[in-house]
């Protein structure tokens, strides 16, 4: 008797480690596929990730893309560990725990597939080189589909800097597609300076193409319209009077001054955003980190004191989720001077809002698209000085 017992208790047992194994092999995500925030390997937040500029069948709605680039910084280098260290800083954000309170919604479970796309691989010993690296990359991404079957536009992308100069790459081929772009652009610079504005004897052609002039020649291109904002100004000025002021006025940027937030306060600051900003018009917002305070943001290449905290851009930014945004970056990060992921963590959390904002807003509507090219004036070249021409005429593969 105690014999059989004992046998049916064997029986019992197997059947259940086996039951076990079984469930165990059908199930295998549910049991090994989450991740804790310090394991895994480091996508932003987690997110799955793909070679976007590899695979060309790839589709996606929002891409997080890396542009690990400095070499055109006129101060302290580092922001080409920027992407990585956005990243790193990224990792307590998950799809399971992503519900954004500011906008009500959970970005990375609503209809767009978010992913992140890695690297662009820029060299960074040729400045020349690296712009059209840089601009054949975003030729390619933006020559995708989008994964939303009730999308005809291609995906948006959110880049990660690397320096400022990224920005005109990417002016470039959004121009393509949305035709004149509005930049609503954050910092404490101008970066619509002439390149005649970095005095030096020794001039060449890569020499033009910096983190300050990038806005000056994508103006030059005809690239931007005429209704571009910059916000978060405190940056000191050429000579001895306003001229870099009157250079901006002409090149169609309107500037709200740090100091301002003071006066006015940040729905002032909200309030004249909207107002300057066209209805309907492709915006591009990009974030250059240096528009925060030295003490939220002391990891940048050109520190500026005097600016706004994370708690107010984010503020401004959640403000701004209704704005026709057709892409955005943050840039500027240097890890080597960041201490204790301050700088990295406010960049992390920009980048989610900006995701937010993209996704919240829905899939980009054609017939905004088809009114902003169309009236869009035609440009000749005697009417655009156009730098670095090769780059856009497909010279290196999409």
């Amino acid at each position: 008797m105690i014999m059989l017992h004992l046998l049916s208790f064997i029986s019992f047992l197997a059947y259940t480690i086996c039951c076990f194994e079984i469930s165990e092999k059908e199930d295998l995500e549910k049991v090994w596929g989450q991740d804790w925030p310090f394991s895994g390997i480091n996508t932003y937040a987690h997110l799955p990730h793909d070679r976007c500029l590899i695979d060309k069948n790839l589709t996606f709605d929002v891409g997080i893309i890396g542009i690990p680039y400095d070499s055109s910084v006129s101060y302290r280098p580092g922001a080409r560990f920027g992407p990585q260290a956005i990243r790193a800083a990224s990792q307590r954000q998950f799809s399971y725990r992503g519900f954004n309170f500011r906008a009500g919604i959970n970005p990375y479970q609503q209809w767009a597939k978010v992913i992140d796309c890695g690297d662009v691989p820029v060299t960074p010993m040729d400045s020349s080189l690296a712009l059209k690296m840089m601009t054949a990359a975003f030729d390619n991404l933006l020559s995708r589909e989008s994964a939303y079957e009730g999308s005809s536009m291609p995906p948006r992308l959110v880049s990660l800097g690397g320096d400022h100069s990224i920005i005109l790459p990417i002016i470039r081929n959004l121009y393509k597609v949305y035709g004149p772009i509005t930049v609503l652009h954050f910092d404490s610079h101008l970066d619509t300076w002439s390149p005649e504005k970095y005095p030096s004897y020794w001039q060449s052609e890569a020499s033009e193409f910096n983190h300050g002039s990038m806005l000056w020649m994508a103006k030059e291109e005809g690239l931007l319209s005429e209704h571009n904002i910059h916000a978060g100004l405190r940056t000191r000025l050429s000579g001895t009077d306003w001229s870099d002021y009157l250079e901006d006025d002409h090149l169609g940027f309107h500037r709200i001054e740090s100091d301002e937030i003071l006066k006015i306060g940040l729905d002032g600051i909200i309030g004249k955003i909207r107002r300057l900003l066209p209805k309907n018009s492709p915006v591009y917002i990009s974030v250059d980190i240096d528009v925060l305070d030295p003490s939220a943001a002391p990891g940048t290449g050109t520190v500026e004191v005097g600016g706004w905290l994370t708690r107010e851009l984010v503020y401004i930014l959640r403000s701004l989720e209704d704005v026709f945004i057709v892409g955005a970056d943050v840039v500027e990060v240097s890890p080597p001077f960041d201490q204790s992921e301050i700088t990295a963590l406010a960049a992390s959390q920009i980048v989610y809002e900006l995701v937010t904002s993209m996704v919240k807003g829905g899939p980009i509507d054609p017939d905004m698209v088809k009114a902003n090219i169309e009236g869009a004036p035609e440009l000749s070249n005697d009417e655009s000085k156009v730098f670095f021409e090769d780059a856009r005429e497909g010279e290196f593969l999409k």
